[in-house]
Order: structure tokens, then sequence, then C-alpha cells
């Protein structure tokens, strides 16, 4: 690919139908999955304040859905107009949704497959031509990635609500003790920054520009329980020269001695991990820490976290060929040996593992296991340009939030390559994040 938009004279029409229909169909199979393991009242429950109740995360996706491709793509009438202002993320916060007239369960269900059996319909007939919103089929993977993105808030859901276990995966493969080099440097220069050419890029993620970052060395996998574990018995939750002056009296004023879910039990530490309480396993890449954690952390061992360009030029920039791939392993899709993805397993990997995904230079695990937060603050590329609606990126660019990059475990391929951005406020403890650290370098 070129920096040149993709059009739809550059793709087989029923490679993209096929791939549209795939895609939809997997964030579908996986949404039922989320909200048929529990019963009905753990769906229209709401877990924590942060989350929306399953049953609105549930309708939500179905008009969504219906917005976009039954009316914007499709030109069809509106299905249930009566109930947009109720799923409308922007016009009602989390905590007020489950006062709402919600739509119950089985009727959500009903609407969510009714709406997809007619856009498999708009689907069959689109010719991928006409606007911007349906070149390459965009659309169609934008709603994909939506769909995708609540699964993600719904398996967070899952992990806050109490009782027991209703989820179950495969763990990872277990692999030797990685023993490989701590850091990798990544040399100074320009790489290009973002995409002009991925066809279902969203807006944040574009255009493709340069960038020059000076020469840094960054860890080779992102930070463990077992190295974090370190940070907390030294203290560092008690000792303020490690935390910014909003970080230090966030976790006063909210008592955070641990990441999110583990407890101390004598002396070992314990985490609640979907339902079931377990030993915290020390090579595991830690979960659960906010911003403020991470960069406390990151100073207490002599280090920082990586700017967002620092992270991307590790994650995709190709020195050889001075290129940036799409993913750390190439432009390939995302195979299970390389990254650990779409809720294949429900938790990280060890650190070191999928040795077929590292980078050029030998970064492993940048993409899948945890979403791993940097430095910058969540702004636009030069030349941004919000499509197909402000309320994607625009409202949220600004100090207020920090970016995460890499996706996690818990992140479907479809909603996860070398240029996503993902953005939270600081204190954020409930998404599965962690980090990795880096420090300045010369060649």
């Amino acid at each position: 690919m070129t920096d040149a938009d993709t059009t739809v004279d550059d793709i087989d029409i029923e490679a993209l139908r096929e791939r549209a229909l795939t895609t939809l169909t997997a964030a579908r199979d996986r949404t039922t999955l989320l909200t048929s393991c529990v019963d009905e009242p753990e769906l229209t429950a709401q877990h924590s304040p942060l989350m929306s109740p399953l049953v609105w995360d549930l309708a939500h996706i179905g008009n969504q859905e219906e917005l976009w491709l039954l009316r914007a793509v499709g030109g069809r009438d509106a299905m249930r107009p009566e109930i947009d202002g109720l799923y409308d993320a922007f016009e009602h916060p989390r905590s007020e949704r489950p006062s709402l007239p919600l739509l119950p369960p089985a009727e959500a269900r009903q609407y969510a497959a009714e709406v997809r059996g007619r856009v498999t319909d708009v689907l069959a007939d689109s010719a991928f031509r006409g606007s911007r919103l349906t070149e390459a089929g965009f659309a169609f993977g934008m709603v994909a990635q939506h769909e995708q993105q609540h699964d993600e808030t719904m398996l967070i859901t899952h992990q806050l609500r109490t009782g027991p276990q209703a989820l179950t995966a495969p763990d990872p493969e277990p692999v030797p003790l990685f023993t490989g080099p701590a850091e990798v440097l990544v040399p100074g220069g320009p790489f290009t920054m973002g995409t002009s050419s991925e066809p279902w890029a969203l807006d944040n993620e574009k255009p493709a520009h340069r960038r020059e970052v000076a020469p840094f060395y960054i860890d080779t996998t992102p930070v463990t329980n077992g190295a974090y574990l370190a940070f907390i018995e030294d203290g560092g939750y008690d000792e303020p020269r490690w935390w910014t002056k909003e970080g230090w009296a966030h976790i006063r004023r909210n008592s955070v001695v641990a990441p999110l879910f583990w407890r101390k039990d004598g002396k070992q530490w314990l985490r609640r991990h979907f339902g079931v309480t377990e030993a915290v396993p020390p090579d595991e890449p830690v979960l659960h820490v906010c911003w403020y954690e991470a960069d406390a952390y990151a100073r207490w061992a002599g280090r920082r976290l990586p700017t967002e360009a620092e992270w991307e030029k590790a994650a995709r920039h190709d020195p050889v060929n001075d290129r940036s791939t799409r993913y750390p392993w190439g432009d390939a899709d995302p195979a299970p040996e390389h990254a650990n993805l779409g809720q294949r397993h429900l938790r990280p990997a060890p650190a070191g593992s999928y040795p077929a995904g590292e980078s050029p230079l030998g970064v492993r695990q940048l993409i899948g296991d945890v979403w791993e937060w940097t430095s910058s603050d969540f702004l636009p590329y030069p030349g941004f340009r919000a499509f197909p609606y402000k309320e994607y990126s625009e409202v949220f660019f600004g100090p207020e939030y920090k970016v995460l990059r890499g996706g996690s475990f818990a992140v479907d391929e479809v909603a996860c390559r070398g240029t996503f951005r993902n953005w939270d406020y600081p204190i954020r403890r409930q998404i599965f994040s962690g980090f990795r650290t880096a420090r300045s370098g010369a060649v």
C-alpha cells in the first residue's frame, strides 16, 4: 500500500464483501457470548457506576448499526427512531443509564438481530463506492470495530461484576521464562507515523506523516506483575517523590495501594480475575493500573513512559527498508502466533511470548495482551479531519486524556493495528491496561 487513500478499484469486491460479513459476524458471535452467559438480572444490573448495564450495550450496538448501515448507507427508513436518544452515548452518562426505559433483554436481542438481517441485504447490494462512508467498505468496518469495542467494554463489566465465574477460555501456552535483553535501542531519525492507506482506519489514525524521534531504549516486554510487586514492596505507594502532584492526590484520596483487584493475604498477593481468586502470576504483564501508577513505577525504576511516537516507531518502523509496517511483524493480518487478541484467552500471555510477533528491532508483545499507557496527551495529527462525526475523536482531544497503544487480550484484530489509538483518563484502572518503560539514549 502507498500513502494514497485506498479505493474500491484496488480491491476485489467479493473479497471485500466477504471480509465485511466475516468481521460483522465475528463481532455478533462475541456479543452473543458475552450476553448469554449470565441471566436477565445480571444483564439489567449496573455492576459499576463506571459501566453501562450489559443490556444497554446490547441495544446500543444494534442502534448504531441501524443508524450507520441501514439509514446512512442503505437509505432505509428508521426502524425504532423513538429509541435513538436512549442509546446515544453522549446524551446519557453511564451512571444514568439504569434508570432509562431500556429495551428488556429479549427485545434488545430481537432488535439487534432484525437490524443485522437487514444489514446483510444492504451489504449484498453495496457497490462500495459513491462516498467516503462506503468507499472500500469503511462503514461496515467502522460498525464492526464499534461492536468489538463494546464487546471489550462488556468484558470489563464481567471483570467488575461480583459472583461466580461466568466466562471461561483456555490459558495462553506456557513459555520458558524470558531471558532475552531487558531493553532494545530504537535508533533516532524520522519515520512515518499514522496511516493514509489503511481502508478501515479511524479518523484519529490519519493522515500518515513524518515524525522525528531521538534515539531511545524501550523495554523488550511489558512490565510484569513480579517487577511491579518490587515497586510495591519498596514502598512505592508511600513515597510521594515518584508521583505527579495529581497522581499522589489521587492515590491518597482513593486509598490506592496496588493494582485494581489485588489484595494481600498474609505474605501472598492475590487477585480477583473474572470471578476467580488466584495468586498474582509473576510473569504476566501487570494489568489494571492507571496512568499515574505506570508513571510512578517508571520514575521509581529510573525510566519514563514512552511517548506515543516512540511507541509507534518501536512497533512499526522497519529500519532496513525505512518503512512503516501495519504491524510489528509486517503487513500480514494477525494470526494466533503473532499476538494475544480477540478474547481467545482471558488473560495476558507471559512476558516474552509470541516471538513471531516481535518487531524488526526485537520488541515483543506490542500488539495484544495489555493496553500500554504512553506519556502523550490525546491530540490530533497534522492535517486531521473528523470523519464521519466529531464525537468519535475530536471532542476528546486535549490534555485530559492519555494515549494507550497496542490493544489487549480483549481486543479483536479488526479494532487493533499498529496505528490504532486508544485514550482514557489517567485515573482509569478497570480497563485492561499495563505499560512498558523507556529511557532516552544515543546511537
